[in-house]
């Protein structure tokens, strides 16, 4: 992921957070915030200490930013997403995370209508 791609600020978080919709499933929790003239999408990732130790902390995040890679072409651009790991998130492998990633971002309404 380029880092144009990634929310960094606390600021940007804080507005997801205060202004987005939130929909949540056993593994994760998304928020998602819609932003005017914004030509390609940011993620943010949250992964708490609570989860793991770092290198599975680490895992949970690479994971989620080759889901997203992967799924880059189906998903609105105009927004802004922060992703909050929960403790099941620790043990999915990548295949398993991404089904979820998918299954909780067609809740949330953040693919392009043809797959929605």
């Amino acid at each position: 992921m380029k880092k144009s791609q990634r929310v960094k600020k606390n600021e940007d978080f804080q507005k997801v957070f205060k202004k987005g919709k939130s929909v949540a499933n056993r593994q994760f929790v998304v928020y998602s915030y819609r932003k005017e003239d914004q030509l390609e999408f940011r993620i943010g990732l949250s992964v708490g200490k609570k989860i793991g130790n770092a290198v599975t902390r680490n895992r949970i995040k690479r994971y989620i930013r080759q889901a997203f890679l992967e799924m880059k072409d189906e998903l609105k651009n105009d927004r802004d997403y922060v992703i909050i790991a929960r403790h099941q998130a620790a043990a999915l492998d990548f295949h398993e995370t991404k089904k979820s990633l998918q299954h909780v971002l067609r809740i949330a309404k953040a693919f392009k209508s043809k797959q929605a």
